[in-house]
């Protein structure tokens, strides 16, 4: 049974991370969301990330920044 409590909003947000020298841009990709049991995400991707790119998965904040 779930949890009526539990929000369906998403818990973490999905980044692709590019370097380029000693810069980093960060692009949302998508969102996740904690499994029932909690021992793993569901995502959602909204943008392919290419080769060579970093796939970060933070916890979703009010403020909504990657860092």
């Amino acid at each position: 049974m779930k949890n009526p409590e539990k929000s369906k909003r998403p818990t973490h947000r999905v980044y692709v991370v590019r370097q380029t020298g000693e810069k980093s841009f960060w692009t949302e990709i998508g969102a996740a969301w904690t499994n029932q049991d909690g021992k793993g995400f569901n995502l959602k991707l909204y943008l392919i990330p290419t080769a060579g790119t970093e796939i970060v998965v933070r916890e979703a904040t009010d403020e909504g920044d990657a860092s």
